[in-house]
């Protein structure tokens, strides 16, 4: 079941309105019933404010925060929306959960070892339910030689892999490892270290199966990622996408908050993968923007990244009319660059980025055959068309 919002247009948004400000404060770790009941005392666009949850992915935490709101303050339609998204969330991380156990008992019975991220042991971990969080697959995170075996145990369960076996046998990398489970929407991706190509330094798959942790779902123990790792990977994947949408604000300010972080664990794991700017920026979009309680001696390094703080700072005002103001080309560049940290090795991380292609730029039929100097040098010009449109810095 879908719920669909009228579509905002970008001069609707602006980071004062208050819409936007009502969607921080259910944001929140901690949001303040009090300061959310004066904010719904105002006039508000009811539908606009519908429309910047979903787009946002933070649906869930709109229709939990008016739960608390006196009566009458949130009009009956929008809390029936609100409840019908909730209920089809609902519904759909059932059915996820279900087969995520049937997944991870077939992998168990072939000795292929798996973690969980994101989705719905995000969830759980930062909301405290499997419900609370839009997400609309299945992450599992495996070793890179397991891959082939676990593509043919997906296929005996029903699924269709987007990434051909010719494909895999040839070493070719995908951005990810995509199932697709005949005769539903239903999506399972694995990752491994060969596509975790956002960390600018490779990771040790092996680290993150060291450091595991088990996280509850209806009765079973599930084989998750760290906390401190599951932080450091939910940054790197905001720094992705460049942190244009609240919901990975949100989660950060959530784990943070809300689970023991073994801080200096943490801060060796980002080290570990050079991503400690990534891990930067996340943490102070989620103390500058939703409250996140973080120690006071973590802030005191992150002043001292004086341009870390201004990439944090920029994010927060481009955020709510990101659709207004799109990244071309050169503006995903400088960001990666910025991203990464230094000059340097931010140029050598956004050329390997650049020239590392994914099943996006293999030709049709032919994946296991095609150099691939052939399609790293295909790769650019691609992505020179798709986002060349528009140069904003």
């Amino acid at each position: 079941m879908e719920i669909s919002f009228p579509k905002a247009s970008a001069d609707q948004t602006n980071s004062l309105s208050a819409e936007w400000l009502a969607l921080l404060e259910c944001a929140k770790p901690h949001a303040d019933v009090s300061r959310l009941n004066h904010l719904f005392r105002k006039p508000l666009d009811c539908p606009r404010l519908l429309t910047l949850a979903d787009e946002q992915g933070v649906l869930p935490l709109l229709a939990r925060q008016l739960g608390l709101l006196h009566q009458g303050l949130a009009p009956v339609e929008v809390r029936q929306k609100l409840r019908d998204a909730a209920r089809a969330q609902t519904l759909f991380t059932l059915g996820l959960t279900a087969e995520l156990f049937r997944v991870l008992d077939r992998f168990a019975a072939l000795g292929i070892a798996a973690l969980l991220t994101k989705g719905p042991v995000l969830s759980a971990r930062c909301y405290g339910d499997p419900g609370l969080r839009q997400y609309t697959d299945l992450d599992l995170v495996l070793r890179d030689e397991d891959v082939y075996r676990a593509t043919e145990a997906m296929m005996a369960l029903g699924y269709q892999p987007k990434v051909p076996l010719k494909a895999i046998q040839a070493k070719k990398a995908p951005g990810e490892y995509v199932f697709v489970q005949n005769g539903t929407k239903l999506l399972v991706e694995f990752h491994t270290e060969r596509t975790f190509r956002y960390h600018p330094k490779p990771l040790c798959v092996d680290a993150l199966f060291e450091r595991q942790a088990r996280v509850r779902f209806d009765g079973h123990d599930v084989p998750a990622l760290s906390n401190e790792d599951e932080l450091i990977l939910i940054c790197i994947h905001g720094a992705k996408h460049f942190w244009e949408r609240l919901m990975w604000i949100a989660d950060v300010a959530a784990l943070a908050s809300r689970q023991t972080i073994n801080w200096n664990r943490a801060l060796a794991a980002a080290r570990e993968v050079q991503a400690q700017r990534m891990l930067q920026v996340g943490l102070l979009l989620a103390r500058n923007m939703l409250g996140a309680r973080l120690p006071a001696e973590l802030l005191d390094q992150f002043r001292a990244d004086t341009a870390g703080s201004r990439m944090a700072a920029r994010i927060a005002r481009r955020l709510p009319v990101v659709e207004s103001e799109p990244f071309g080309l050169l503006g995903r560049a400088a960001f990666r660059v910025r991203m990464r940290g230094r000059f340097l090795p931010g140029v050598a991380y956004l050329l390997r980025l650049s020239l590392s292609p994914t099943e996006e730029d293999w030709v049709a039929g032919a994946e296991e055959k095609r150099p691939r100097m052939l399609d790293a040098i295909v790769r650019p010009f691609r992505l020179a068309r798709k986002y060349g449109r528009s140069d904003r810095l």
